[in-house]
């Protein structure tokens, strides 16, 4: 009460100002009009000054006086003023202080002159009153009151009921039921009512209950009945018993409740005459019975799904007692009476939504309307709420509609006018209403387009203070979409159009909002509702009916079914349709025919539901065996192809799938990405291509679409066009693109670690395959501002972003391509003139200015040491061109124009076709034949532009800073190697550009030295390579041998193509050269014998693979002896020793590993047939005596044997076989990186690159050392295998030997083929000896005994060889028997593997003629010293092709300074030997040799031992 202090000044000087004060504070009190509050201050007012006087700080007089003035403020003063007194009475009733309660009682006594006796009365205690002297006895005062009030609630008045006083109830119901359409007012009426009662003594509670029998009777005339109850009511629990007694009645069994007598009860509800709360009470079944009911419906529901899901066989008895069932059914199909449902209907129908709500909320979600009278009741108030807002907004052009009455009650929701207003009441009326928006499929209808209507309002409006109200709007549309829309869809029986028009508005929502919808209708809402319940299961029987029945006959009768299934229940249909796919691969076809009866809504759904089955966590992506993809990935993978390709689906969300996937390190789904692109861009990644079809896919656009690929591209304009806009349109191109290079190595690195090493071969074949199918889809689809705008420059995508630089490159050539010739069209147009010279000017300055920027950046992605062997130019050349820029492919051009041609001829002879048809095929072919023509000749003069542009750079494009053999490792690391597996035309490419270096004349490459590299040195490529990667190297093998063959096959082509050439330079000399002379250039015979070497290289490491038992090695090297099959093996024993091998894997894998099996049974056939064709090795390269067999590969020391005769054979080539043998075992022992398999290149590789050529140089050394040499490694090398143990220890126990040398020999005879005997009886006369004993010949060990011999000093033998004229002479040949009688009296190292024994078997002849060429060997070493001017054992000291001279620059200064003149000298004597056939010089020569490397020779043994150690 104290809420008002009045201030201290006013209480001291209250005669003077207080009282005035005072006053004005009550007057504006009065005035204020606060709502009640002005009240609570006036009283605090008046208690603080009455306050005042009982403590006895004011007069009495004085504040009577004033409160009498005041009363004439307000009305109510008088009743405010006995409030304060009653508070007061209370107070100072409860105090000690006896004068404060005298203060009390004289200020009331001075107030009753203006206070009503009667209120104070009413309000003071009694014994107050009697101490004022307004009541006698407080006593007496209380005992009346207790009788006034017991008269008042406990004594019951006695009324007349409807049968004692008929007359009067008659009267009553007759005023009530008169017509009420002239003046009557309820105002009347009431008083008529009134005077029957008072006449006639009727019972007020029993009139009420007519009013409301007359009322139900006539329910229009609510307005009348209701403002009449308003006027007679009396208490509103007197009017809710009335009707819940009426209600009461209705209870009993087969009654039904009036639906008048639902209408009052919510029209008394509506007006607040009656309380909800009080009347549910009356109502029946309880709220409990309802919940039970519920539970039980979802049950049944459960159960009847179940049923149809089981498959039951059913029995007589079974199916008796179902029909009883139904029977029972039908009889209890009545259900029983619910009140609350019908006035809740009633409450519905009447527009009082609040009250309705309250019903609601007090059962089971979705029960109450799942009766369809309620849902049909709200959906009709859902109508008229919404109506304005549908009419402004929502109608579509064109449509007329029908306009609806609005509700006459003021009390129902109001009319939405925006889309504000639709929060208020509408979305809450529609989320009460949930699926069973079906029952009003126009209102589903209007919902959505005023959705759609939103959301384009949504997508334009961009003002910031609207931006949070449309983001709520938003969700709320979202959430109906969720909880109503598709539910709703659900339980409509097959309406296309509802869905078309769902479509309608989800279109216009991004893909990740339509797929969580769709997720919550697949997963959730049909787990809700018994009648979700139900439809699920009957959907899941149907689709199951519908797929066993599906074939390919009847695609269109079962495509319908399947549409009209599809159209309200997708996602239960697609995901059966699915589960079937993954399991029987063969129903795709059909389903994807069938489909095309669905909806475009039914697509995004169908999306949807493939990307949540390849997601799914419960399924392996591998088979059991982890070593392939699980078939059901790769249904999927195939049904996306084709599904996306033939039907307009939004591609985003599976794009974004596969990109979320590579994000999180996984590639398994790039298949999905692969067959995606393949099937709607048509781009096959094959490396089973045709070399007619590679040939084609080197041309044109034109040439590739016509013959490149296996099945023609028709029709994937419209479906390119669609995956390049989803890409472009989510920028996904490139991070794909990224992604995709980075995962190739963290499917080895990252994801490789548990996998079975065939399936991540495999997995990383599919992403780069993928890759590659990417990079060209998005090359020849996009537009070069759309590739440009999108990938960044080489530097940031190596270093940025990571990627691999074949990749980088392979993703920049295009734009390369693009831009330089948009710069070259702008240079044609700014100066005019048609001279071809002035535009290949204008192409090389296009170039220049395109490619420098890339020349800077591809230095940062190497060491600066790269740059001192290539220069980047000379880089960026190479992997930006592309076999399109380096030759036309004349041959397919005209295959496919013949074609055509022959095409119109047939169509000019065909009678039966059309006329105007005819017209237009031969126009269709004729234009395609000159588009192919005009495409040739621009290819032809752009690649005339490109070869003017090489020839221009060749010359800067290797340096001379460090050693050949150095910048072939790097242009063959860093060029040659990653780009000829990357595709098949890559590797077609790599070919054809060494090739092209070599026939531009290019300064510092040796084209030999090159080529040896490639073919020496296969064993570790191919074992680690990926199974498609096989393929590519195979074919760039291939392409390498097609090459050599050529020169190898005619001696005008040799002369013609590599007589002169730079790159066939035996000697490069310091001070340059202008072509080379004869002298320095290697002859047509030697490069046969070379080419031989090369075949035999091959031969080795093919064997070597092939042994080792490893998956991998088998599987690529039978891959890439496929491949090279038209070009290898050309020599008959080569051939054999392959067969035998060949042979072997197919016994030994049969049934072991079947893949391997099939490979090598398959190359076993080919190679058979490929027979025909080979040679004897007497005829592949020239030999003296016809008879011996063909010279061992390893005759000439790497593409040293390119300048060194074939003289050289007797011990440098066993020094070869040697290591190669060596590096065989080594390979199988050990891992070490250094490739000892190009034995050849052993010797070849120098400090100055030329070493391959310089071997004639080291054959006096090889003569000293080579002896040494094996017996060191002999001795410290131990043979990996255990036959090379055994042989060892062998040599130590030589009392043993002989009896042990007969069992080695006797299994040297079961292990060697027939073939390879066969060859042995041709070997010469000692061989045919053995032969003819049964012996394998082993030549192996004629060579460590030769090199025996010769580190014994038996040099004199040599010498006289080397003087001798004629190699066939007797000493010579005596010579060699009495070699070969102490090599068969000594055991020697014998090779487990026949292949070896065979491969050894090929150098035994060889040994015999090497005095013809040693001629020629000695005048090769000295060319080599004249440009080397180095001591020959660097030559020798080489043990791998990247290996260096161990000696010292200081060393190498001083020897070259001491021996130049000498060595020009000697160059001299040795010409004029060679021309004038005097062997003395060659002596003379060999000896000074000898003198001038004794110096070098110990560094040199020094280094084998330190080699053969490490090794």
């Amino acid at each position: 009460m104290a809420t008002l202090i009045l201030p201290g000044e006013w209480i001291k000087n209250w005669e003077k100002s207080g009282k005035h004060e005072f006053v004005q504070l009550c007057k504006e009190l009065t005035e204020k009009t606060d709502h009640g509050n002005e009240t609570k201050d006036i009283q605090a007012a008046l208690y603080e000054v009455c306050s005042q006087v009982v403590q006895g700080n004011l007069k009495i007089d004085l504040v009577s006086a004033v409160l009498g003035e005041m009363m004439e403020l307000r009305d109510d003063l008088p009743s405010i003023l006995a409030d304060v007194f009653c508070i007061l009475d209370l107070e100072t009733g409860a105090l000690e202080e006896k004068n404060k309660r005298d203060h009390y009682t004289h200020l009331v006594g001075a107030c009753l002159s203006f206070v009503p006796e009667a209120i104070l009365k009413e309000r003071l205690d009694p014994e107050t009153l009697e101490s004022l002297g307004l009541i006698k006895q407080a006593h007496q005062f209380n005992q009346k009151i207790v009788k006034i009030k017991t008269k008042l609630f406990y004594k019951q008045q006695k009324f007349n009921l409807l049968r004692e006083e008929n007359e009067g109830y008659a009267k009553l119901i007759t005023e009530l039921g008169q017509d009420l359409s002239g003046n009557i007012t309820s105002n009347l009426v009431l008083e008529s009512i009134k005077s029957l009662i008072g006449c006639f003594n009727l019972d007020p509670n029993r009139v009420l209950d007519i009013i409301l029998e007359v009322y139900e009777s006539r329910s229009e005339q609510d307005e009348f009945f209701l403002s009449l109850i308003k006027s007679y009511m009396c208490e509103p629990i007197t009017l809710c018993h009335i009707l819940g007694f009426k209600f009461k009645f209705y209870q009993e069994p087969n009654e039904e409740t009036p639906k008048s007598l639902y209408h009052i009860a919510a029209a008394l509800l509506n007006h607040k005459l009656i309380e909800l709360e009080d009347l549910y009470v009356h109502l029946m079944p309880v709220d409990a019975t309802i919940v039970e009911e519920h539970k039980r419906e979802i049950s049944e529901a459960k159960q009847i799904a179940r049923k149809l899901v089981t498959v039951v066989l059913p029995s007589e008895k079974s199916e008796d007692k179902e029909k009883e069932k139904e029977k029972e059914e039908e009889k209890n199909e009545k259900p029983p009476d619910n009140q609350k449902l019908g006035l809740l209907e009633a409450l519905l129908r009447i527009g009082d939504w609040h009250h309705a709500q309250s019903i609601m909320d007090q059962m089971p979600s979705f029960y109450a309307t799942s009766h369809k009278a309620i849902a049909l009741a709200l959906c009709q108030l859902v109508h008229l709420t919404m109506e304005p807002l549908y009419r402004r907004a929502g109608v579509p052009k064109g449509a007329k509609g029908c306009a609806l009455q609005p509700l006459q009650n003021k009390r129902a929701p109001q009319p939405t006018e925006s889309f504000e207003d639709l929060r208020k009441n509408t979305f809450s009326m529609l989320c009460y209403l949930g699926p069973h928006l079906s029952h009003d499929p126009i209102l589903f209808a209007k919902i959505v387009r005023l959705g759609k209507s939103f959301m384009k309002e949504y997508q334009t409006d961009s003002r910031p203070e609207v931006k949070d109200k449309m983001e709520i709007l938003l969700s709320c549309f979202l959430s109906i979409a969720d909880q109503v829309l598709l539910p709703s869809l659900s339980l409509m029986e097959c309406n296309a159009c509802m869905s078309e028009e769902l479509w309608g508005l989800f279109k216009l929502f991004p893909y990740q909002h339509r797929y969580r919808l769709y997720g919550q209708w697949k997963n959730e809402t049909y787990s809700g509702h018994p009648l979700l319940v139900k439809v699920k299961a009957q959907t899941v029987e149907r689709a199951r009916y519908i797929m066993k029945r599906l074939t390919k006959e009847n695609i269109k009768q079962s495509g319908r079914q399947i549409g009209k299934l599809s159209h309200s229940n997708p996602t239960i249909l697609f995901d059966y349709m699915l589960s079937q796919i993954q399991w029987y691969d063969n129903l795709i076809v059909p389903v994807v025919d069938s489909l095309k009866y669905l909806t475009s809504l039914n697509y995004d759904v169908l999306a949807y539901c493939i990307i949540e089955a390849l997601a799914n966590p419960e399924k392996e992506k591998m088979k059991h065996d982890d070593t392939t993809l699980s078939l059901w990935l790769q249904s999927l993978a195939s049904l996306c192809g084709a599904v996306f390709r033939k039907y307009p689906i939004e591609l985003a969300g599976l794009l974004q799938y596969v990109t979320n996937q590579l994000k999180a390190g996984k590639s398994f789904d790039l298949l999905i990405l692969k067959e995606v692109v393949q099937k709607m861009a048509g781009i096959e990644i094959t490396d089973e291509m045709t070399s007619e079809q590679l040939e084609a896919m080197t041309g044109g656009e034109q040439l590739k679409a016509e013959g490149g690929y296996f099945g023609q591209i028709r029709n994937t304009k419209k479906s390119s066009q669609r995956l390049k806009d989803a890409l472009l349109d989510h920028e996904l191109a490139l991070p794909l693109c990224l992604l995709m290079a980075q995962q190739r190595n963290g499917v080895v690195f990252l994801e490789g670690g548990e996998k079975h090493l065939k399936l991540v071969g495999h997995l990383y074949d599919q992403c780069h395959d993928t890759l590659v199918q990417f990079g060209g889809f998005l090359a020849s689809n996009l537009s070069t501002e759309d590739y440009i705008k999108r990938v960044p420059s080489i530097d940031v995508l190596c270093n940025q972003f990571h990627t691999p630089h074949d990749a980088a490159f392979f993703l920049s050539r295009p734009m390369y391509a693009h831009q330089i010739l948009s710069k070259y069209e702008e240079l044609k147009k700014a100066e005019k003139g048609n001279r071809q010279q002035q535009k290949v000017t204008k192409y090389v300055a296009a170039c220049e200015q395109v490619m420098t920027p890339v020349h800077e950046a591809v230095m940062s992605l190497h060491p600066a040491r790269v740059w001192d062997d290539l220069r980047p130019q000379f880089y960026a050349t190479f992997w930006s061109l592309t076999m399109y820029d380096l030759a036309v492919p004349h041959a397919a051009y005209e295959r496919e124009v013949n074609k055509l041609k022959a095409q119109i001829k047939a169509i000019e002879e065909n009678s039966e076709i059309p006329l105007n048809k005819k017209k237009k095929e031969k126009e269709r072919c004729t234009a395609l034949q000159e588009k192919l023509q005009e495409e040739e000749k621009k290819q032809m003069e752009h690649v005339q532009r490109v070869l003017h542009r090489l020839k221009l750079e060749k010359d800067s494009w290797l340096l001379t800073k460090s050693t050949k053999n150095e910048t072939i490792t790097k242009f063959l690391q860093l060029c040659l190697f990653p780009r000829c597996i990357f595709s098949s035309i890559d590797a077609v490419y790599c070919a054809r550009f060494v090739e092209l270096v070599h026939q531009q004349k290019t300064p510092n490459f040796c084209t030999l030295l090159c080529y040896d590299r490639v073919f020496s040195a296969i064993i570790y490529t191919v074992a680690s390579c990926t199974e498609n990667e096989s393929h590519r190297y195979g074919r760039f093998l291939c392409c390498m041998l097609e090459t050599v063959t050529r020169w190898h096959s005619n001696r005008a082509v040799y002369e013609k193509e590599c007589a002169n050439y730079p790159g066939f330079l035996t000697i490069f000399r310091a001070t340059g050269f202008d072509g080379g002379n004869k002298a320095d250039q290697l002859d047509y015979e030697n490069f046969r014998h070379v080419v031989h070497k090369w075949h035999y290289m091959l031969t080795k490491a093919s064997v070597h693979c092939l042994e080792t038992g490893d998956y991998t090695h088998i599987r690529n090297i039978l891959i890439v002896l496929t491949k090279i099959l038209p070009c290898y093996p050309k020599v008959l024993n080569l051939g054999q020793a392959l067969e035998a091998r060949v042979h072997k894997i197919c016994l030994e894998e049969k049934d072991k590993r079947p893949d391997l099996y099939a490979l090598a049974m398959g190359y076993s056939g080919r190679l058979k047939s490929q027979k025909v064709h080979m040679v004897p090795e007497n005829e592949f390269h020239h030999k003296d005596q016809p008879a011996r067999s063909a010279t061992p590969a390893s005759q000439q020391n790497g593409p040293g044997s390119a300048g060194k005769p074939a003289a050289n054979t007797s011990k440098t080539e066993e020094g070869g076989f040697e290591d190669g043998d060596r590096v065989k075992d080594k390979s199988q022992g050990t891992t070490k990186p250094v490739n000892k398999a190009n034995s050849t290149a052993a010797k070849v590789t120098t400090s100055n690159g030329n070493g391959a050529l310089n071997s004639t140089k080291a054959v006096k050394d090889d003569k000293e050392k080579s002896g040494k040499e094996k017996k060191e490694k002999k001795e410290k090398t131990p043979g990996s295998t255990p036959e090379t143990k055994a042989e060892n220890r062998r040599e130590k126990q030589r009392d043993e030997r002989a009896g042990k040398e007969e069992r080695l020999l006797r299994e040297g005879k079961e292990k060697t083929p027939k073939a390879d005997r066969k060859l042995d009886e041709k070997s010469g006369k000692d061989d045919k000896a053995k032969a003819g004993n049964g012996e394998p010949v082993e030549p192996a060990r004629d060579a460590v005994k030769e090199s025996k011999n010769k580190e014994k000093g038996d040099r004199n033998a040599a010498i006289a060889t080397l003087k001798s004229p004629n190699p066939r002479s007797d000493s010579a040949e005596s010579e060699r028997d009495h070699k070969r009688r102490k090599l068969d009296s000594h055991s020697s190292p014998s090779h487990s593997s026949s292949v070896k024994d065979s491969s050894n078997e090929l150098k035994d002849p060889a040994t015999k003629d090497h005095a013809v060429n040693e001629r020629e060997a000695s005048q090769e070493s000295k060319r080599r010293k004249d440009e080397n001017g180095t001591n020959s054992s660097k030559n020798s000291q080489s043990t791998s092709p990247s290996c260096d001279s161990p000696l010292t620059p200081e060393k190498e200064k001083t020897k070259r300074s001491k021996s130049s003149s000498k060595e020009k000298a000697e160059s001299v004597k040795a010409e004029r030997a060679s021309s004038g056939g005097k062997k003395e010089s060659r002596h003379e020569k060999s000896e000074k040799k000898e003198k001038r490397d004794s110096a070098g020779g110990k560094e040199e043994k020094k280094h084998h031992k330190s080699s053969d150690k490490h090794r």
